[in-house]
């Protein structure tokens, strides 16, 4: 394994994906500009994503500390830019049994307590600072693939609503198909609350310019190639300039500069995801599939798809990414997910796809997020692996830390109340981190194997 996990192609940092949210981000220029000399700052950020930039925005709002952040592509270039734009109760991909049986109830419910209080963190977001993000959508539905498979979250829907107090409710397959959509795959679906589709790029932008506005300084197309640390200050520096600071936030997710920071290797599973758009779609087209919903949509199954009709008509469908990153993988993959696009949809087999990109979910060993400091250096914080769930549970995540510092003072503060116990600390290294393209790959052929099987 090289300098990165997977093929340079999904590095190019000088380089946009050709998405959909890309061609349509409104044209609006975010703050700030490349680093171009030798500065100092209380707080370090190395991640202009949704973690990176919540933190400071909260710390710059609230804190009134002097925070500067590095993003290595323009704001919005990573997977905070070229998500599928859900902003939805997640983040994990343990599912709320077995975190019960790792953590206890209690701490369960303190996490999905928290996923809820994110997807309202980002609305408040939205609406305080004026963000032009596209709301879209109430509810996310997760459909049922088989009659055993509706049994069974029917099941789920009523654990989520009696022990975790969810607000989750059961659409039988007849209804769903007369008020939400239908596929042959359709056989009954659950309704989760609450959850909106977003413009996920324009979220990033607006947060970057409100974090501005407070007065943090943003530096996009500033990649830190060196990371060291003297007499507990650190230093990073990239093409053109070094910034000093007492304390760094590592904001990476997926992306994690693991050859700068050792205690970095192997923590984190970053998967490919991939997406297509269509073109806008005609409403007689709409009513072949009885489409009439701007609900984000999922299909309950271990491989998932995930789907939303989008506020110019246009459909967005993702689900599996290529195995390594590299352009013959990736257009073979998409080959794929085109057929099952069409396996559900099957009225919608002539429309043109306009768009198809593709990049990093995150996850970890233990399967929950990861927020924290480094045991051997607290003045180093950090927050991934949001599994597929980083709207809400970044933006949560970047405020966590922002409190954290803010409220902490020296170096042995504690985490704030509001941080669950389930998301707390560093995850355990994945053995033979180079084999982890390995490890992808037997997961998802075991993944697909259950979902053949049920």
């Amino acid at each position: 394994m090289g300098k990165w996990l997977y093929d340079d192609a999904m590095y190019r940092f000088d380089s946009p994906q050709p998405s959909y949210w890309e061609a349509t981000a409104g044209g609006g220029d975010t703050p700030g500009k490349p680093l171009s000399s030798d500065e100092s700052c209380d707080v370090a950020i190395i991640g202009g994503g949704y973690t990176g930039l919540s933190a400071a925005y909260h710390l710059c709002r609230d804190y009134d500390l002097d925070v500067r952040v590095l993003e290595a592509g323009h704001i919005g270039w990573g997977a905070s830019g070229r998500n599928g734009g859900f902003c939805s109760i997640g983040g994990d991909g343990l599912g709320a049994e077995k975190m019960i049986k790792n953590f206890g109830l209690e701490s369960t419910r303190d996490y999905y307590r928290s996923q809820v209080a994110a997807v309202e963190l980002v609305r408040d977001i939205i609406v305080d600072e004026k963000i032009d993000a596209e709301r879209h959508g109430s509810g996310e539905v997760a459909i049922a693939c088989s009659d055993n498979g509706f049994r069974q979250l029917k099941e789920h829907a009523e654990f989520q609503f009696r022990v975790l107090g969810l607000d989750t409710s059961v659409v039988t397959r007849d209804k769903f198909r007369a008020r939400y959509f239908d596929s042959p795959l359709q056989h009954g679906a659950i309704i989760l609350q609450p959850t909106f589709g977003l413009h996920p790029l324009r979220f990033v932008q607006g947060l970057a310019g409100a974090a501005g506005k407070h007065g943090a300084a943003i530096h996009p197309n500033s990649e830190v190639t060196h990371w060291a640390t003297n007499n507990g200050v650190h230093e990073l520096r990239t093409a053109n300039g070094c910034i000093r600071a007492k304390k760094v936030v590592l904001a990476t997710n997926g992306f994690a500069p693991e050859h700068l920071r050792g205690q970095l290797k192997g923590r984190a599973l970053p998967l490919i995801s991939s997406i297509l758009v269509t073109r806008p779609l005609s409403d007689e087209e709409l009513a072949a599939q009885s489409w009439q919903t701007n609900s984000p949509s999922i299909t309950a199954v271990n491989l998932l798809n995930y789907f939303r009709l989008l506020p110019d008509g246009r459909f967005m469908f993702g689900g599996r990414g290529s195995a390594n990153g590299n352009e013959q993988s990736a257009a073979e993959n998409f080959v794929k997910l085109t057929a099952r696009f069409h396996e559900m949809f099957p009225a919608w087999r002539e429309v043109n796809i306009d768009y198809r990109w593709h990049g990093l979910v995150c996850m970890t060993r233990r399967l929950t997020p990861a927020i924290g400091r480094l045991e051997d250096d607290p003045s180093v914080f950090f927050g991934f692996g949001y599994h597929g769930n980083g709207v809400n549970t970044a933006t949560w995540s970047g405020k966590q830390i922002a409190d954290w510092i803010g409220a902490g003072g020296d170096n042995k503060g504690a985490p704030p109340k509001s941080l669950p116990s389930v998301v707390q600390g560093m995850p355990v290294r994945l053995p033979f981190p180079g084999l982890r393209l390995q490890y992808i790959r037997g997961a998802i052929a075991w993944r697909r194997l259950l979902d053949r099987l049920g």
